[in-house]
């Protein structure tokens, strides 16, 4: 297999794990009419009950960010990807098993183990196996293999519907035969290079990175070993919150929330609710939550042709005036509805208006928020640091679909969403300011670039151009 081949199969074996992410995470969303019946989930208590339900997952994510880090760093990316496969395995099983809402929760936090060490480990894995001029895009792999996985949820839970009663079983255990497919392809890809390096296997390590870059592997090897003699020297917990990261961990908590209290998920996870809410019926709300589906696949697809073209920044702006603009939409669609409890009077508007959210946040915060954590954060400290931005962005995403059901019952859709849509704006001046561009540099140059200091208060090099000083032109006096 030539080496750039490599590169591509390696991420799509990895993003796997993200395809049992968004598999996982957005497969309740058809269930939740059923197991609120089945589990007697009705009347105020019933809706916190369902808000954890449905919020539990990411609760467990919490746990499965906080453990993803460490265990990278001791057993390697590789070996927590298996585990996360093991995870799904088990989750999707006992979840389609279950008989009493315990057991149910307990299947649900499993999962979110799961979830939280896959969102963190495939990207991290990715970007460290990746060439710096393609590494946005094969990193962004993960991303459409977690929207392609939450697609697949709802397809598979309206083609499910019909089953019967007992269908929300096997929404939850077809999630086992992807676990099984990760499960086995995992045998077949290498170790992060940098990982070994770090771990003084340098012979591993040059093995690894000559299939994927060939002879250009000496010269990458002695790279990331510079870099790493570094860092070797430098604190970890505590090396996070100190004045070398200081700007570096602002930018990254700032990105993660953001991209959560916006309400992806509660848009996800409850997605047949707010159609129901809109005026149709179950079964064209199943049908109309596949629609928005293919449109998150389909924008997803072209951030990954843009994000190292474009660059990470510009996306980001886009996809926040987009969000912002979407669900103020959707909250004046609620707002003009006839009277409580009626159909809104625009119900398409408010289908219009969440396939355009949904198109935002696939293009920008979606891909392109774990592209940039994966990359900002020195080699030492990377997986740590991931550790904690992802546990910060399963606790917002948690606390959002905890609260969701909540929020519907005293401030009506139309409140809900004018507070998404706030926040969204938020965002959007929040990318403006600070963002930082990475497009085209390694993951040693950027290390170089942003520590130590802010990297928004100082001019940044042409990312368009070649990072390597070597290969560089002679630069230009200023002007």
């Amino acid at each position: 297999m030539a080496a750039p081949s490599r590169s591509i199969g390696i991420a799509l074996v990895a993003a796997l794990g993200g395809f049992l992410l968004g598999f996982d995470a957005t497969v309740i969303s058809g269930a939740v009419p059923l197991i609120r019946e089945y589990f007697g989930l009705g009347g105020a208590a019933g809706s916190l009950r369902l808000g954890w339900a449905v919020s539990c997952l990411g609760w467990g994510a919490m746990a499965g960010n906080l453990g993803a880090g460490a265990l990278s760093d001791r057993l390697g990316r590789r070996s927590v990807l298996w585990l996360t496969a093991a995870l799904f395995l088990g989750s999707s099983l006992l979840a389609a098993t279950a008989h009493t809402f315990l057991t149910f929760i307990v299947a649900r936090v499993l999962g979110g183990l799961a979830v939280g060490a896959a969102i963190l480990t495939a990207p991290l894995y990715i970007s460290e196996l990746a060439p710096a001029d393609r590494r946005g895009q094969l990193v962004a792999i993960n991303q459409l293999m977690i929207v392609i996985g939450i697609s697949a949820s709802f397809f598979s839970n309206d083609l499910l519907l019909a089953s019967g009663a007992g269908s929300w079983r096997w929404m939850f255990g077809v999630e086992a035969v992807p676990s099984l497919l990760f499960l086995a392809l995992l045998m077949r890809v290498p170790e992060s290079p940098r990982w070994l390096l770090a771990r003084g296997r340098r012979t591993q390590a040059l093995a690894v990175l000559s299939a994927l870059q060939g002879s250009a592997a000496g010269s990458e090897l002695a790279r990331i070993e510079s870099v790493v003699a570094l860092t070797a020297r430098t604190g970890r917990w505590s090396a996070l919150f100190g004045a070398r990261l200081r700007f570096v961990m602002v930018f990254a908590a700032g990105l993660a929330f953001f991209q959560q209290i916006t309400g992806i998920n509660a848009v996800f996870y409850y997605l047949p609710t707010i159609f129901a809410q809109a005026g149709g019926g179950l079964a064209s709300a199943f049908r109309q939550s596949a629609l928005v589906g293919l449109v998150n696949v389909g924008m997803t697809l072209a951030a990954m042709r843009w994000i190292d073209r474009l660059g990470r920044k510009p996306l980001l702006v886009l996809g926040a005036l987009g969000m912002s603009i979407s669900l103020l939409s959707i909250s004046w669609a609620f707002r003009s509805a006839a009277g409580p409890g009626a159909p809104v009077a625009h119900p398409e508007l408010v289908l219009a208006a969440i396939m355009t959210f949904v198109a935002s946040f696939a293009i920008s915060l979606g891909p392109v928020m774990w592209v940039m954590v994966s990359e900002i954060f020195p080699n030492g400290e990377r997986a740590l640091a991931i550790s904690v931005i992802g546990f910060w962005n399963s606790l917002i995403s948690a606390t959002v679909t905890l609260v969701f059901p909540w929020e519907i019952r005293h401030w009506g859709p139309a409140g809900t969403f004018l507070g998404y849509g706030l926040l969204a704006l938020a965002a959007l001046v929040f990318v403006v300011l600070l963002a930082p561009e990475t497009r085209g540099r390694t993951l040693e140059e950027i290390e170089q670039l942003f520590s130590g200091r802010s990297p928004w208060h100082r001019s940044l090099p042409d990312p368009g151009q070649d990072m390597n000083a070597a290969e560089q032109p002679a630069p230009r006096a200023a002007v």
